[in-house]
């Protein structure tokens, strides 16, 4: 949480509008300090294609208590719920059939991990009640160093009924859960599922940034995290070893709630591209 000392309303003001973003904000973004590809799938395939077996995994099933977040979709790998249009997108598809909801989710883990750089997507977003995207990211050693001792970096996720307002967070010891660190990106005036924006995040070993189309709207440095006390919990940074990348489409859980009656489905993430940088 930010404490902010205001002497004017004035500044108060300024403030605000800041973490607000229009349709446009040229003058505010700020360049990227990484810029050698490292590694990139811009999802060139035919209709109908899977992801690369040699950049991507599956996720699977439902997972424990619906991956942790009572989430109430299953993952599959079939190409109704995941695959590329032939325009040079990945689709993941929320389907639902009678009660029971199937999605997908594929990572990097085991095939990209890398520590420090620049990750981004270029994304739109479903619309409805319960629906559940996200680009984000986890320690490598996930498997062995459980959550939230391994890491988590959500670069975007977001709550399908506010669908002009993203959010970013990290996990880790100390701040994790329903009390992550954590902000907010909205657009006035537009929305995310009506096009495409690019969600990034730039991370080194003294911070890490977050972007919406190149606007900087959060910074959290290590020195104000790694080793503060807040009511008698020590804050741990998480975030000097590799990491892997993660794309998927939730249905329901704790974050938002579930679809109602005025959810539709399928409903559809389009993935344009996913690009690394050192």
């Amino acid at each position: 949480m930010k404490k902010i000392t205001l002497k004017k309303t004035a500044l108060l003001s300024i403030i605000v509008l800041s973490f607000i973003a229009c349709d446009s904000h040229d003058g505010q973004k700020v360049d990227s300090k990484y810029t050698t590809l490292v590694w990139n799938d811009e999802f060139d395939g035919a209709i109908g294609d899977l992801p690369d077996f040699e950049k991507w995994s599956y996720d699977l099933g439902t997972g424990d208590h619906g991956w942790g977040n009572n989430e109430l979709q299953t993952y599959t790998n079939d190409p109704e719920n995941i695959s590329q249009d032939g325009n040079g997108n990945l689709v993941i598809t929320a389907i639902k059939n009678g009660s029971s909801y199937t999605s997908a989710r594929i990572k990097t883990k085991g095939i990209l991990e890398q520590q420090y750089g620049r990750f981004e997507a270029r994304i739109q977003t479903p619309y409805g009640q319960g629906l559940w995207p996200a680009f984000w990211m986890l320690g490598n050693d996930s498997d062995t160093n459980t959550w939230p001792k391994c890491g988590e970096i959500d670069i975007m996720e977001l709550r399908g009924q506010k669908p002009n307002v993203v959010q970013s967070s990290l996990h880790g010891p100390g701040y994790f859960g329903s009390n992550p660190i954590t902000d907010t990106y909205t657009l006035i005036n537009n929305r995310f599922d009506t096009g495409f924006h690019i969600f990034a995040v730039d991370w080194d070993e003294n911070k890490i940034d977050f972007y919406v189309d190149g606007y900087l709207y959060q910074r959290v440095n290590k020195s104000d995290v790694d080793n503060k006390v807040v009511y008698g919990v020590p804050k741990v940074w998480a975030f000097d070893h590799p990491f892997y990348l993660i794309l998927n489409l939730a249905v329901g859980g704790n974050f938002l709630g579930n679809p109602n009656t005025s959810t539709s489905f399928p409903q559809k993430m389009t993935i344009d591209y996913v690009r690394v940088y050192h």
